[in-house]
């Protein structure tokens, strides 16, 4: 059974999803979709990604997967959380930067139907923003990462049993 959570920037959708995870009480394979990073780099997404890890229990298995979420997810049989799925697309979004908008929306869209696809089949929560009620961004690049965003949410929406957005940390069932 797959769950989505959803929200927007500091909704509360990651505290939100490790709850369930926390509830459904066996063992859980965190798969982080956010590159590591020293605190020379990049100190605040540094900062950002020790907070999550210190926020998610000790127990629980991690797994570092910026780009092949599908292989990570597919290799457990235990509980998975994807956090997060806007990440993953940013990473694809930069991975396949050299292909035309036409190919690399095809490529993305296809390993985001191949995740959603192998949660359909686990017992998973995935972790996703909701970023297409704003303003139009003014540049190209962020107008197609916002596109691919809202189909992939789309998508794994289509496959969830269960969806969720979190407004102002407050959960609000939309499916299931």
């Amino acid at each position: 059974m797959l769950t989505l959570v959803l929200g927007g920037a500091r909704s509360g959708k990651s505290r939100h999803a490790q709850s369930l995870a926390a509830a459904a009480g066996g063992p859980v394979l965190f798969v982080a979709t956010a590159a590591p990073v020293s605190p020379d780099e990049d100190p605040e997404m540094a900062a950002r990604i020790a907070r999550h890890l210190a926020d998610r229990p000790s127990h629980w298995k991690t797994l570092e997967a910026p780009l092949d979420v599908v292989a990570a997810v597919r290799a457990t049989d235990t509980l998975v959380l994807v956090d997060c799925v806007t990440i993953w697309i940013s990473n694809l979004l930069y991975e396949h930067r050299a292909l035309d908008g036409t190919s690399r929306e095809k490529v993305i869209l296809g390993e985001v139907e191949a995740l959603a696809a192998v949660l359909r089949e686990s017992e998973a929560i995935a972790v996703s923003n909701e970023v297409g009620e704003g303003i139009v961004p003014e540049t190209p690049l962020a107008r197609e990462f916002r596109d691919l965003q809202g189909q992939a949410n789309q998508i794994l929406a289509r496959e969830a049993l269960r969806v969720v957005l979190l407004v102002a940390g407050i959960p609000l069932t939309l499916k299931g």
